[in-house]
């Protein structure tokens, strides 16, 4: 096992192995080898190489949202570093633990012309929970500090500067790298190394000074009786819930909200709940009634008095459009760390678990029993499903025909990734086995990087991994398949429409080359290459009899890691989603 001869190389090996951070995702470079060589010689770390570091990035981050720990992610000087950004904005959003560690170069030799240096430090600052810029090393090459830079002795002696650069390293790293567990947040450490960088020995000198605990304030200042009393007797309250990982919320609780009468709970598919008395398919609910004469009147209905929220970011825009227009008296977040005012109604942030909070909330004598506020939308809801599946049998080949076959044919207990625009949306259309597991990158919601983020979910998966992708997001994430570590379980459905189907379905589409080009982005793509290139088995299906034959060796076991092409009608898609949503408020129910 070999060290870095540059203290803070060791410093950054030490925090990270005495804190447990024991995912490491390196990209290559000559700037950060005291750190490669550092990590990777040590069996205490796992460490995977990824060249492209917006790839590295996301595969750090899907790492890190399976395990739910930190993961560190470390590159060289220059450009690399901006590769990052997307993945730390993601993580930033999303509340996931990155640890990105930049080797950077002298601070005199930026800004003067030197090769591969840019302004790293801060670089992140408005996405980032936390930025520090360590110093550097004065016992490292002394001669070249004394030569370029000697303002940095700021004490009698190197010795004596070096005590107070060390313990300056150590009080930052002990802040970024606490923060990032007891905020969910990535942070951003910049390491400044001068020459040489190859210099080791067999053992450690430096003992860092290690702080484990940073107290957050998890206090909500609020009454929570007051809540309790409030809750249990308003008669129309509604729970919406976001992105949140599986088993986070016991299913007595769950169990106790579907069976009150004054509750009813729209979930995400990202949610990870389940219960058949749920709305797991919001827009099916929603969308109908905007098409209705008496839209006003039924969503008035629907209008509730409390609205309790919990997970991340939500994916629906009608239901966020409902709430804004026919908000709620009071809006109540409930999360440890941070609470977004989505409807522009927020009254409360308790600052509490979601699990625990709902324990406190839902325990003790029944609340209100009155009314048939779930009742009534819960039959409302069978009438669309009704319509639903008349529908599904009378529409040709398309993307959401796809979606169906695809929602019946994932096996038990598979982790699936969904991929941004059209693909979330669809998949929300439907109802998947309980025991699949649902992620997608809904922080900021980009197409660019759902394949790495679901290659990295799937290495510490028990189960098999899927992802469901559209064609957009597939190539411009190509790069994801260079990585030697992806499984032989690992499967894609790709849905290849020819181009950014969401777009038609959006307002302003029109059938012009202009629309063609710049919005839609029109792509005559194939992806057996790319299979072939980085060792996929490749299949394809174009109709519903061929995809069906498809799906029933999909899933098998393999060799290799598998793709199956879905290629849809890139004219029609978009007529026949909206002609569901048309479909079901034809024949609305009065109940």
């Amino acid at each position: 096992m070999r060290y870095s001869t540059i203290p803070l190389a060791q410093s950054i090996i030490l925090h990270c192995k005495a804190k447990g951070i024991q995912n490491i995702v390196i990209s290559p470079g000559s700037r950060n080898a005291p750190l490669t060589i550092g990590f990777s010689e040590n069996p205490f770390f796992k460490c995977f190489s990824i060249v492209d570091e917006r790839c590295a990035a996301f595969f750090a981050l899907g790492i890190a949202q399976h395990l739910q720990e930190p993961v560190a992610l470390v590159c060289t000087s220059g450009s690399a570093l901006l590769n990052y950004y997307p993945a730390v904005a993601e993580a930033f959003y999303s509340s996931i633990p990155l640890i990105v560690v930049s080797a950077d170069r002298p601070s005199y030799k930026i800004d003067i012309g030197d090769g591969q240096t840019i302004r790293q430090d801060d670089v992140f600052h408005r996405h980032i929970g936390c930025s520090v810029n360590l110093k550097q090393d004065i016992s490292h090459a002394p001669e070249k500090i004394q030569k370029y830079a000697p303002d940095l002795i700021t004490e009698n002696t190197i010795e004596n500067t070096q005590k107070k650069v060390q313990s300056f390293n150590d009080d930052s790293l002990n802040k970024a790298i606490n923060l990032a567990y007891t905020h969910k947040t990535p942070v951003h450490i910049n390491v400044p190394f001068e020459e040489p960088l190859y210099d080791f020995i067999d053992d450690n000198t430096v003992k860092p000074s290690l702080v484990f605990n940073i107290e957050r304030d998890e206090s909500s200042g609020l009454d929570l009786g007051h809540l309790t009393a409030i809750w249990k007797t308003a008669e129309r309250k509604m729970v919406l819930v976001g992105v949140s990982h599986p088993n986070s919320i016991d299913q007595q609780v769950l169990d106790i909200l579907a069976n009150d009468p004054s509750v009813i709970v729209f979930t995400e598919t990202t949610s990870n709940l389940h219960h058949p008395d749920f709305f797991p398919s919001i827009d099916t609910i929603v969308a109908p009634i905007e098409k209705l004469d008496q839209k006003d009147d039924l969503f008035r209905q629907l209008q509730p008095e409390i609205l309790l929220t919990f997970g991340g970011l939500i994916v629906s825009k009608k239901i966020k459009a409902f709430l804004r227009q026919y908000q709620a008296k009071q809006h109540w977040h409930i999360d440890e760390i941070k609470a977004y005012d989505t409807f522009f109604s927020l009254s409360h942030h308790v600052k509490i678990a979601p699990n625990s909070f709902l324990k406190i909330l839902l325990d003790g004598p029944e609340g209100n029993t009155k009314g048939n506020y779930s009742k009534y939308w819960l039959n409302v809801k069978e009438g669309f499903r009704l319509k639903k599946m008349e529908y599904l049998h009378q529409i040709p080949f398309s993307d959401l025909l796809a979606f169906r076959y695809i929602s019946q044919s994932v096996p038990m207990e598979y982790q699936l990734h969904l991929a941004n625009s059209s693909t979330i949306r669809y998949a929300q259309l439907f109802n998947w086995h309980p025991s699949v597991k649902m992620f997608c990158n809904r922080g900021t919601s980009g197409i660019d990087g759902s394949t790495s983020t679901a290659i990295g979910a799937s290495i510490f998966s028990k189960e098999p991994t899927l992802l469901i992708t559209g064609d957009l997001s597939f190539f411009y994430d190509s790069n994801a398949l260079w990585n030697e570590h992806i499984r032989s379980d690992f499967r894609i459905l790709l849905i290849n429409n020819g181009g950014g189907g969401i777009f038609r379905i959006l307002p302003g589409q029109e059938d012009t080359p202009n629309f063609e080009t710049y919005f839609e982005t029109v792509q005559n793509l194939d992806a057996k290459h790319l299979c072939n290139l980085y060792g996929f088995e490749h299949t394809k299906a174009s109709g519903p009899k061929e995809l069906e034959d498809r799906l029933k060796f999909f899933y098998k076991e393999s060799d290799k890691p598998k793709l199956l092409e879905i290629c849809t009608p890139r004219l029609l898609n978009n007529k026949i989603l909206l002609g569901y949503f048309d479909f079901l408020s034809s024949d609305f129910i009065n109940h």
